[in-house]
């Protein structure tokens, strides 16, 4: 069948992306902090230029985040930038902002972008209107329900992204309020310790068992969701409509998880597309993902079967 969806990872180093390649990962998110929000791990342009090369020979694509809030400060250094991933063989750019938009027009003429807002890209309309400006592919928000997944795909010219597995983000703050919280409180040397520590969580008194991680970086402070999405039972839903790229989200876990998960949904597409009428979900692919899931984090389907958006 013609029909080849992508699996898209995150990876936090050189070394992930390799791993995960072997797994069987066909394009990565990557990015550097100064341009990119939320990302597994920092890869400089140099090491930006790395994974191009050694992904190209694989046929594995390389996807850049320029998706931070974009200010007056930055506009000068976009061109320069975005012209070094042109150069570099880079596939794609994933923005949000129209800015990004305007200087890869000029400065990374070809270049395919995606189109990115998080949680205001929620319709087709949208879509269409990105499409008309130049992007190729529409990343959905995670809010969105399996049956508006459908009919944005049905109704929208442009590929289409979809989370399938990790956390989510729910809350990004440009201060840092951790740390400010902390000088507040006089305790300094706690404030330095959390810029090496990944293992922060917030929690509600009225729900004491959810955990929702927490960390700072360049671009403030950024919460994420108490369980983690895994759509690997019903995937093939994503795949009956044709769902262009299925995204495994890897920030703020380890190497060994990634790979684990990225192998297990490997195999589910495989399957799928093996035989696509007679395919059937294999417990040992969740099982394996289930082996090495954070006891304190539950799998869930996040928004793909509620009936309400947000």
């Amino acid at each position: 069948m013609s029909y080849k969806p992508e699996l898209l990872a995150t990876a936090s180093s050189i070394e992930e992306l390799t791993r995960l390649t072997d797994a069987g990962a066909d394009a990565f998110l990557i990015g550097e902090a100064r341009f990119g929000m939320r990302l597994a791990g920092e890869f400089t342009p140099e090491m930006i230029k790395e994974a191009v090369e050694l992904a190209k020979p694989r046929g594995v694509r390389i996807y850049v985040a320029v998706n931070n809030l974009m200010d007056n400060n930055i506009l000068d250094d976009l061109p320069g930038y975005l012209s070094y991933l042109h150069e570099a063989g880079v596939d794609a750019i994933v923005f949000g902002d129209p800015a990004v938009l305007m200087a890869a027009r000029k400065h990374a003429p070809g270049m395919a972008l995606h189109w990115n807002a998080e949680m205001t890209s929620t319709n087709y309309s949208t879509a269409e209107y990105w499409a008309r400006r130049g992007a190729t592919r529409f990343v959905l928000a995670r809010e969105l329900n399996m049956e508006q997944i459908e009919e944005t795909k049905a109704k929208s010219s442009m590929e289409i992204q979809v989370q399938v597995h990790g956390m989510t983000n729910i809350y990004h703050s440009k201060r840092t309020l951790v740390n400010s919280y902390l000088d507040h409180q006089g305790d300094s040397e706690k404030a330095r310790e959390l810029d090496q520590n990944k293992a922060l969580y917030l929690m509600e008194a009225e729900r004491p068992g959810e955990r929702y991680p927490i960390f700072e970086d360049a671009n403030g402070t950024h919460v994420m969701s108490s369980d983690d999405i895994c759509m690997i039972e019903n995937l093939h839903e994503l795949l009956v409509i044709s769902v262009d790229s299925l995204k495994i989200e890897g920030i703020l876990k380890s190497i060994e998880y990634n790979e684990r998960v990225v192998r297990a949904y490997r195999q589910a597409i495989d399957a799928y597309l093996a035989d696509p009428e007679g395919y059937t979900f294999r417990e040992e692919w969740l099982d394996s993902i289930r082996e090495v899931q954070d006891p304190n984090r539950e799998l869930s389907y996040g928004f793909f079967y509620k009936e309400q958006v947000y």
